[in-house]
């Protein structure tokens, strides 16, 4: 009886400290925080060309990880106003901000998205296909809270399954295919 307590003790500590790694590798370990410089400022595209455009901001936060590039989220204030942002840069649709981990607290995907949703932010194209199958998203409050994030875009999410790109995506890279 005694080997049998012991055998099951074991299997329950091994489960719980595989529990705890994994969680500490998902939420903690691969994370890095990065400078406003590092993560490329914060860009939107023009209305009506692929070109991108820096725009004034402060108090940059962000974090990133080299395992994935989904993992990138920023937080940052800017003094433009909406009205002038709408007029000038891209519009993202279809956005939908991803879960930052608990401890990055200027980042609340599910605030913004709630937000997106009602229409009180809006959401810009920062930069498409980069990398490819993934689009940088920025969301603007009116009060100038912005927030950025990565999202998988058509061709991505077309590509990664295995399929042939879709017409108006760019060529697959190398690698990717």
């Amino acid at each position: 009886m005694n080997a049998t307590r012991l055998a099951i003790s074991g299997i329950v500590l091994s489960a719980l400290i595989a529990g705890l790694a994994m969680y500490y590798l998902q939420v903690y370990a691969f994370y890095d925080e990065v400078t406003a410089e590092d993560a490329g400022g914060v860009e939107l595209t023009l209305v009506g060309t692929d070109a991108r455009d820096p725009i004034n901001f402060d108090n940059f936060q962000a974090i990133d990880s080299d395992s994935s590039p989904l993992r990138f989220r920023a937080c940052f204030t800017t003094g433009h106003s909406l009205a002038m942002l709408t007029e000038t840069y891209e519009i993202y649709d279809a956005a939908e901000p991803l879960v930052a981990p608990a401890w990055f607290s200027c980042f609340d995907a599910r605030a913004i998205g709630e937000a997106l949703e009602s229409g009180e932010a809006v959401a810009f194209l920062s930069r498409e296909n980069d990398p490819y199958g993934f689009d940088r998203v920025v969301a603007v409050f009116p009060d100038g809270r912005g927030y950025v994030w990565p999202q998988m875009n058509h061709c991505g999410e077309v590509v990664f399954d295995g399929d042939p790109a879709p017409e108006g995506c760019p060529p697959v890279p190398e690698g990717l295919q």
